[in-house]
């Protein structure tokens, strides 16, 4: 798991600074590399943060 975070930090650079001709190309680059969903890939070198979890969810009204 420690190359493939670090294979996200080196790649994040370059997918950020990039027009979007070429996150085309490097998101191909990196999802043929680690196997991940397409989308999946796409939020990790956006630097998305995941859901933390915590909290109540909304729920329904019961009468």
């Amino acid at each position: 798991m420690g190359t493939r975070r670090e294979l996200v930090v080196a790649i994040t650079e370059r997918y950020v600074s990039a027009r979007r001709s070429d996150k085309t190309k490097v998101l191909d680059e990196f999802v043929a590399l680690t196997g991940h969903h397409r989308k999946h890939a796409m939020r990790l070198l956006r630097g998305a943060t995941p859901p933390s979890g915590k909290g109540s969810r909304p729920g329904r009204w019961v009468v």
